[in-house]
């Protein structure tokens, strides 16, 4: 398309790029800068985190222990220098360390409520699936409703809210499975992968005299992170660019490759994240590109594949990665390239 033509996508006034929405994409392109002064390549992996952040769905990274999933995390939450607290989940944890718990004042000659490890903006429970399931649900009301209850008194978890989860493979010794409906609360998920040769031999080097991490300063604070999610609501997004969603969730829903289909919660989410990478790309409305970026990290992990299908596709994201291709494209609806 040449620079000269018109988008066929039409903006309503009040979704018109705005000085603002540049502004607080511009401040996550210099967190996402930050973290890669501690983290050595992976651009996509800390591109899907910020998304993560700044839509407000919670994030789940699967992967072996020692492949840079804590210190992923723990960049972000310095670099935007967010109230943090990390659970270590093991067997013996229980759902009261996390929640908070009814203990007896003395003073007071009553109970009172003490609170849980949850009460911190940026979570990051570590290796989840360490835990017992019990102890995992302890996490279901937080995560979807920002809350806790106990002993029937609800608390509201301080905001903006955002919990990152780290979680070892199912053949590892010692794990406990995550049910349906956690996973199904996580919004977006992707392993970290290994590094490159190149890319290690610079780990090596960058972590040889200090830890980068230790020094790294914020670039923003949680007042931006609600504001940037403010904005990424207000994201626009056309009729037919929301029917091809609808279109991608409703193939879950149909033929064999799945033992059940994506919850209305997952094209709740697939909305999200694709309006937020919109604004990361710095566009005031969505188009399918976006949809097409995000399903691949939203939808998997809450998808099992019927027996059939895990012969011939092999895992959920190839899954996916098929769906979407297998639905058309509006044709009408093409982004405008910059000039």
């Amino acid at each position: 398309m040449n620079a000269s033509k018109k988008a066929s996508i039409k903006i309503p006034k009040n979704a018109s790029k705005t000085a603002s929405l540049t502004e607080l994409a511009g401040t996550v392109y210099r967190i996402e800068e930050n973290i890669s002064r501690v983290i050595v390549g992976k651009e996509r992996q800390i591109r899907l985190l910020t998304l993560g952040l700044c839509s407000g769905l919670h994030v789940l990274i699967q992967d072996i222990p020692g492949m840079g999933k804590t210190t992923l995390a723990r960049s972000l939450a310095k670099s935007v220098n967010m109230d943090f607290a990390r659970i270590q989940f093991t067997p013996d944890l229980i759902p009261g360390d996390i929640v908070g718990m009814t203990v007896w004042n003395p003073e007071k000659q009553s109970f009172s409520y003490r609170e849980g490890a949850i009460m911190h903006q940026f979570i990051l429970a570590d290796e989840i699936n360490r835990a017992s399931p019990r102890t995992q649900s302890s996490l279901l009301e937080a995560m979807q409703e920002g809350s806790v209850s106990v002993e029937g008194v609800t608390y509201k978890l301080p905001r903006p809210f955002f919990l990152v989860a780290t979680r070892n493979p199912e053949n590892f010794t010692g794990i406990f499975p995550l049910p349906e409906g956690q996973l199904d609360r996580f919004g977006i998920s992707f392993s970290m992968g290994y590094p490159t040769q190149k890319e290690e031999t610079e780990i090596l080097e960058r972590f040889k005299t200090e830890n980068p991490l230790e020094v790294l300063e914020p670039v923003c604070d949680g007042e931006t992170i609600l504001k940037i999610r403010k904005t990424v609501r207000s994201i626009f997004i056309k009729d037919e660019v929301e029917e091809y969603l609808i279109n991608i969730i409703g193939k879950t829903r149909t033929g064999t490759t799945f033992r059940y289909g994506a919850s209305p919660r997952a094209s709740q989410h697939l909305l999200l994240a694709a309006q937020t990478n919109a604004f990361l790309e710095g566009r005031a409305f969505v188009i399918p590109e976006d949809i097409r970026y995000c399903a691949p990290y939203v939808l998997p992990h809450r998808l099992k594949l019927s027996a059939e299908s895990m012969t011939e596709i092999g895992d959920t994201r190839s899954a996916v990665i098929r769906i979407v291709d297998s639905i058309p494209i509006p044709t009408s609806l093409k982004a405008p390239e910059s000039k």
